[in-house]
């Protein structure tokens, strides 16, 4: 069976990989309300600054997230349009495998002794 890759172009790798980690989805999560800075998003974690900017750096390459500054803090912010994107691929394998699972469906519930149409 060969495996179509057209589905999901390179960019995917790198959003979906940024969403792998658990910490940079909670990061994301809070970052709906663009309240926090680096060093607030810092204080939720049992980690150092230094560990929380390279989880918003990756988030940032993904284009999940956006930094922007606020006089001297910079506030970070989860970009919509990115979440978008990995919805959009979700929904198109969504569709593909039900699709798919319509057909096996449809093949199960055919009778064996019947005639194929001519």
């Amino acid at each position: 069976m060969v495996v179509d890759m057209q589905i999901a172009p390179p960019d995917y790798d790198r959003i979906f990989g940024a969403l792998a980690d658990a910490t940079r989805r909670d990061i994301v999560r809070r970052a709906v309300d663009g309240q926090e800075g680096i060093s607030e998003l810092a204080a939720h974690y049992p980690m150092s600054f230094a560990a929380v900017q390279k989880h918003v750096a990756i988030l940032t390459d993904a284009g999940l997230v956006t930094k922007q500054r606020q006089g001297r803090r910079k506030v970070v912010r989860t970009n919509r349009e990115g979440l978008r994107v990995a919805r959009r691929l979700l929904d198109r394998y969504q569709e593909q495998w039900t699709a798919r699972v319509d057909r096996m469906s449809a093949l199960l519930a055919e009778d064996p002794h019947e005639e194929p149409p001519t």
